[in-house]
């Protein structure tokens, strides 16, 4: 009786101790999506792709299965030259990457995707990238897979790095100024 009194007193620690450290300050409308939170990570840029734009597609359901539906932005895209920019996710082996994903949030772990499949884009590169954890921006024929069994529903072809890093964010307008601090004088040694 002991024994069962003490097992159920761990269970019970072990449980409330789990409760404890979920965090029920997410609200209602739960996490934001990939494409929500990497307006927080990769600022708008002139001439390149957004997120925003590529999260335009819903699921539908159309001759008894599900397929996307893309909105006019997107279809607008379909085998142009374009520019997006994103995080590389590896898929060959070594550091120079011929075939990557470009994905609108970064990869938090090896074994998963970080985002839908609206947050990400298949790029083959017509010559080797250097892989990093900064996040890049590429240039290539852009295509829209409208029946494709992967579950990719973009793909970049002949593809180049344009370059690392995010842009500098735009300065805020409304933002104040701190004073400038007068440097007081070094006192003067006796």
């Amino acid at each position: 009786m002991r024994n069962l009194l003490h097992r159920c007193c761990v269970v019970l620690v072990a449980v409330s101790g789990t409760a404890a450290a979920i965090n029920t300050g997410i609200g209602g409308a739960g996490l934001p999506s990939g494409t929500s939170f990497s307006a927080t990570l990769l600022p708008e840029r002139e001439g390149v792709v957004s997120w925003q734009t590529l999260a335009k597609v819903q699921l539908v359901k159309q001759g008894g299965k599900m397929v996307y539906e893309y909105s006019p932005d997107i279809l607008a895209l379909d085998r142009k030259e374009v520019k997006v920019q994103g995080f590389m996710i590896p898929l060959d082996i070594g550091d120079k990457q011929r075939h990557f994903l470009i994905s609108a949030v970064p990869p938090h772990c090896s074994f998963c995707l970080p985002a839908g499949a609206d947050a990400i884009v298949e790029v083959k590169a017509t010559t080797a990238v250097t892989y990093t954890f900064d996040p890049i921006v590429v240039s290539g024929r852009f295509s829209v897979q409208k029946d494709d069994g992967s579950g990719v529903l973009f793909k970049m072809t002949d593809a180049v790095r344009v370059e690392v890093g995010t842009a500098p964010a735009k300065p805020d307008p409304t933002a104040k100024s701190a004073p400038a601090v007068k440097p007081k004088a070094a006192p003067q040694p006796r």
